[in-house]
């Protein structure tokens, strides 16, 4: 099959299903709608995907450039001639991919553009169900995204959900320690941006700083909140209880899972989190937001734990309960690598996209 991957930047996610695709015996075309600001993944494309040259991938996109970016793709599908066309997120690429008038086209939804791109305004709205209409198959990675996107449009009958998953041999958990140490690590990896709330981390971590001396933070990463988020910190006198590593390579990630002792996630928006897998699948407790993405993943005092979205105080106290009951910390993470082990398996996971694959194919017919 000749397939051409369509996505608006170049990801962990990206290289995660390039780097699986790499390996089939299918004729992968990769298709960058931008080049966004920041740079997050420092892998090379793999080399059996043949990377194309084309109007887009060199800047942030504009919707001013939309007739310029679809008249070019229409010229790709004529070149390439592709047999599928495999898109997102849904407002950019799977509506340019719309646009072009090909089929079959499988739209995949990113999480975010369901979540929360859909209601940006009446236009965000009617480009996600012009879309969604012409979408031969369509595939997320949460029940909650494939709602909404049926909401929109998609036809129920052609929709396909699988967790995207992790490598659960990499990020496997470290040994389960005989004691417990005195110090408190916690950790989390989402971009610093208002849609993953790392904010309200921040704003909990100084509420509980002041009467947890043992506690520090590692803020992995970074984003447009830099500033506030260091404001806050330094205001709340915790600066130098907090870690910034940056950017790190992703084959450093495993290290940082194994350095915490709570993994924090309080986005706003989400589908199923690669991150938050990855903390399952290392056995380590996890504590997120009660959006309904996560509350797919983790069940109140089996798995992990929940706090109400967007809110510090709660947040701040949920960790207190967490350390007050330490002794449960090996249960809980033990727990959360048997959930990962049973959903979160990234080469049982994959092989639901081919078949997505061969059903979009019969679907256009």
């Amino acid at each position: 099959m000749r397939i051409i991957y369509f996505s608006l930047d170049y990801t962990p996610h990206d290289h995660r299903f390039l780097a699986a695709l790499a390996e089939t015996k299918h004729e992968v075309y990769y298709v960058r709608l931008q080049r966004g600001p920041r740079q997050v993944e420092d892998r090379p494309v793999p080399e059996k995907i043949q990377q194309v040259l084309w109007a887009g991938g060199q800047r942030p996109f504009d919707w001013r450039d939309l007739p310029r970016l679809t008249l070019d793709f229409r010229h790709l599908i004529r070149t390439i001639k592709p047999d599928l066309v495999h898109a997102g997120p849904i407002q950019t690429c799977a509506f340019i991919a719309a646009l072009s008038g090909f089929h079959p086209l499988l739209t995949m939804s990113w999480g975010f553009d369901l979540m929360q791109d859909v209601e940006r305004s009446p236009w965000w709205r009617w480009v996600t169900r012009y879309t969604l209409r012409r979408s031969d198959y369509f595939t997320s990675d949460a029940a909650v995204t494939r709602d909404r996107a049926v909401a929109y449009g998609m036809n129920p009958e052609k929709t396909v959900v699988f967790p995207w998953g992790v490598d659960l041999q990499r990020f496997s958990p470290k040994p389960w320690p005989s004691e417990t140490k005195p110090s408190f690590t916690i950790f989390c990896n989402r971009a610093w941006e208002p849609r993953y709330g790392v904010d309200v981390l921040a704003r909990a971590f100084v509420r509980l700083a002041k009467n947890r001396p043992e506690v520090s933070l590692i803020l992995l990463g970074g984003g447009s909140q830099a500033q506030s988020l260091r404001q806050i910190f330094e205001q709340g006198g915790v600066s130098e209880r907090v870690s910034f590593p940056g950017q790190i390579p992703n084959h450093d990630l495993p290290r940082y899972y194994h350095m915490a002792d709570l993994y924090i996630s309080p986005s706003h928006v989400d589908g199923s989190s690669v991150s938050l897998m990855e903390a399952m699948a290392c056995g380590l407790p996890c504590l997120v937001s009660d959006i309904p993405a996560n509350k797919e993943w983790v069940q109140e005092g089996e798995n992990g734990w929940l706090f109400p979205d967007g809110d510090a105080q709660a947040l701040a106290g949920k960790i207190e309960q967490v350390l007050a009951n330490r002794s449960r910390l090996i249960e809980i993470g033990q727990a959360a690598r048997r959930t990962a082990e049973q959903k979160a398996d990234w080469r049982k996971n994959f092989e639901k996209l081919l078949k997505t694959y061969e059903l979009s194919l019969k679907s256009s017919e």
